[in-house]
């Protein structure tokens, strides 16, 4: 496989030092400093490097494209232009809707969001395991192509992550809760308990803990906020709405009744932290399928709709290429179960055909 970074930076180094490490690609990396170039072939992170996006991306089979939210329509234009009909190219920005809606129209683009990173950026920060274990976001559309899509997935998954396809707006709202809004809390803590940090002379433990990311890079944060802005506003929304009701109870100064919503907030808490099913048995779902776009991507988002976590795909068109079989491993029965029903409800033909451990 030929892998193009756009981009070596951490992110973009630790792709491709993972791909070189674990013998998945030649690497073709591109830098828009060409002062850099050298650092990125001395840490390891490139085979050699490209002095254009059109040279990086002329014979590539997958094209990652590393850069803030803020650019990354432009690179993938450019990327888009520049790559063969039988590329897929991808990124990995934390925020997907906008670049899915400016993209996603042609079928070679599925969106990508590593859920991994680190404190310091830079490539000579990036490390070979740094998506070892890591959820990776696919974003792909009905215009996706089956046999691209599955191609990313495997080099996700080569990479030791964990390749999850999700829809690009269900993602970005998912994102604003989860990710986003702690920022918004942070910078508002950080405001708001600045006055009192300076009465008392010292800074409590909780008020550190929360004000942790508060001010975080402002060019990347502002980036994310705008592009991601419907969503964070309709989560800050629902935030007030419930310290509203915090607001309500707490007010109340009935003992029981604040005690009743703090054990609530800890079973939130508990749940929060509860780890994923592990050592659960994997079964192999087998589906059958026409050759058209988009089918491999409504599987995948269908499922992940449906809360079902597939572990492994792959896609084995039939010799005259006018239908094909899709291999599904999910782990544990009634997630298997979950997802027969959930195939079978799309109108394709599923069959379970071996379970093991």
């Amino acid at each position: 496989m030929k892998l193009a970074v756009l981009g070596v930076g951490l992110i973009g180094g630790s792709i491709g030092l993972s791909a070189r490490d674990r013998g998945l690609a030649e690497v073709t990396g591109w830098v828009r400093n060409p002062d850099r170039a050298e650092e990125c072939i001395k840490v390891g992170a490139v085979d050699h490097m490209a002095g254009t996006v059109e040279e990086a991306c002329a014979d590539a089979d997958v094209v990652v494209c590393c850069a803030s939210v803020g650019h990354l329509v432009e690179m993938g234009r450019k990327a888009l232009d520049a790559a063969p009909a039988d590329c897929v190219v991808t990124d990995v920005g934390s925020t997907k809707q906008e670049l899915v809606e400016a993209l996603g129209g042609d079928r070679r683009f599925i969106g990508g969001h590593p859920l991994a990173g680190a404190e310091t950026a830079g490539v000579a920060n990036a490390r070979a395991d740094l998506y070892e274990g890591a959820r990776w976001y696919l974003t792909p559309t009905s215009e996706s192509e089956g046999m691209l899509l599955d191609r990313l997935q495997k080099l996700v998954k080569g990479l030791g992550a964990k390749p999850v396809a999700i829809d690009a707006a269900e993602h970005d709202r998912a994102m604003a809760v989860v990710s986003h809004l702690p920022h918004v809390f942070a910078n508002q803590l950080a405001a708001q308990g600045r006055p009192g940090t300076e009465r008392l002379g010292a800074l409590a433990p909780s008020l550190r803990d929360g004000t942790r990311v508060a001010g975080s890079n402002p060019g990347i944060w502002g980036e994310i906020f705008a592009t991601n802005h419907e969503a964070v506003v309709a989560a800050i929304e629902e935030s007030i709405a419930g310290l509203e009701r915090a607001r309500e109870v707490i007010g109340s100064a009935n003992p029981e009744r604040i005690e009743k919503w703090q054990a609530a907030v800890g079973e939130d808490r508990a749940a929060l932290s509860a780890t994923e099913t592990a050592g659960e048995a994997t079964h192999e779902l087998r589906v059958l399928v026409p050759n058209q776009p988009g089918v491999l991507a409504e599987l995948a988002l269908a499922l992940g709709r449906a809360g079902v976590n597939i572990t492994d795909m792959s896609l084995d068109p039939a010799p005259d290429m006018s239908s094909g079989a899709i291999s599904l491993w999910v782990a544990g029965e009634g997630e298997a179960e979950k997802a027969e029903e959930c195939i079978a409800g799309l109108g394709h033909s599923v069959s379970q055909v071996m379970t093991g451990s």
